[in-house]
């Protein structure tokens, strides 16, 4: 079944309604679609490049729009929907730690997960079923998404078709590293704001 969906998101790259199904992708991969918005946005910049950052755009504002609801899920239909697209993931039995560290880590799980490929369509139910507060998941939503995707956009803009094998294996390690670095910089802000 993921075969058969990887396909037919491919097939939607390089078709007239690329940008549309961008976006569909985009948002769907927030709240329950298994396939990342990446697939989708690494052929259309290549074969656009000078588009790359209206795509990074699109992927970003669809994703978080996704996102809240993946938000609306966990906050209001957990135990009938949420619950599911967890199952699906085989991700029960740590959900229940995951949302519970929204407590005292909510922000940076939003900031970390968003940027890595794991599912972000978890950390939006969880946000919601957490009843994380809406306006920082929306603004954390916006920073980290559009980090990653344009992260993305601005490799494939600068080096072409050389990059995209690279990014297509090793999209954990190029985003990890942008994450590390976000994070890193975001601690020291605090630390010189704190002195």
């Amino acid at each position: 079944m993921l075969r058969a969906l990887y396909d037919w998101t491919m097939r939607q790259a390089s078709g007239a309604q690329a940008p549309r199904a961008l976006a569909v992708v985009s948002f769907t991969e927030s709240s329950f679609f298994p396939i990342p918005p990446d697939v989708l946005l690494v052929p259309m910049v290549l074969a656009q490049r000078h588009r790359a950052w209206a795509f990074a755009a699109l992927c970003t504002i669809a994703s978080v729009l996704g996102g809240l609801a993946g938000y609306a899920i966990g906050f209001f239909l957990f135990e009938t929907i949420g619950a599911r697209v967890i199952a699906f993931y085989g991700l029960e039995r740590g959900f229940e730690a995951f949302r519970t560290a929204y407590g005292e880590w909510g922000l940076w799980i939003i900031l970390i997960k968003g940027l890595t490929p794991v599912p972000f369509k978890i950390v939006t139910i969880a946000s919601g079923a957490a009843q994380f507060d809406l306006t920082v998941f929306v603004l954390a939503s916006l920073v980290t998404r559009g980090a990653r995707f344009y992260l993305v956009a601005a490799l494939i803009h600068r080096f072409g078709a050389p990059i995209r094998g690279f990014i297509e294996r090793r999209l954990t390690l190029v985003t990890t590293i942008f994450a590390v670095g976000l994070i890193g910089g975001f601690v020291a802000l605090r630390y010189l704001v704190a002195r």
